[in-house]
This record gives structure tokens, C-alpha cells and sequence, in this order.
């Protein structure tokens, strides 16, 4: 999860996530314009090893989907920070429960 200047939130999975599901196969990923509540599923992630449902992080609507996830779907393996992002929301209240990566990480160690 990051936030962008726009006000928007890139959202996808963690490198702990990515690691733990193995390799990614296919993603199903929400409609644009989908609104979701915080802790709602909004995406499931399969891999080889199973289908992890991916919950939202934030109340929000989608203004985004990463499409190269239904031809690439291992960008989330290869770059769960950069172009494995799933989707784009816009924040439809307060983002100060979010964390940053590193604060993740180390609550994770």
C-alpha cells in the first residue's frame, strides 16, 4: 500500500505475502469503480499452493486496475512494491491505520 500525490492508494500485496503464497498464477481483481469497506475482500490471489483472498486496506472506490496482471500475473512475485500492484483506490475516509513496509516488516520479524 502507498499513497500516491493525487490522493490516490496503490494497493497490493507484501513481499512476506508474495513469498509465503509462492508462485502467483492468476489474479481476480475488482471492476473499476467497485467501492469496498476496510477488511472487505477485494481480490483473490491463486497460486500454486492455493487462493489467498486479498481484503482491502482502506474504505474506498477503485479508480484503477493493474491489467497486466490477467497477462502477467507473476509481477506480483517479481515486484509486490512496484509493478505488482493490484489496484488503485481512491480513500473514501482516514488512512492512518495504514503502514509502510518497512514498519510491516519489522512487525512481522
Amino acid at each position: 500500500v502507498g499513497p500516491l500525490e493525487k490522493g490516490g492508494v496503490k494497493i497490493g500485496i507484501t513481499d512476506y505475502a508474495q513469498d509465503s503464497l509462492s508462485d502467483v498464477v492468476f489474479i481476480e481483481l475488482p471492476s473499476k469503480g467497485e467501492t469496498f469497506n476496510e477488511g472487505e475482500v477485494m481480490a483473490v490471489a491463486e497460486s500454486v499452493k492455493a487462493a489467498s483472498d486479498i481484503y482491502a486496506p482502506i474504505s474506498g472506490k477503485v479508480v484503477e486496475i493493474n491489467e497486466k496482471l490477467e497477462e502477467v500475473p507473476e509481477l506480483v512475485n517479481e515486484s509486490p512494491y512496484g509493478s505488482g500492484w493490484m489496484v488503485l483506490m481512491e480513500p473514501s475516509d482516514d488512512m492512518s491505520s495504514l503502514i509502510s513496509a518497512g514498519s510491516y516488516k519489522d512487525s512481522i520479524d
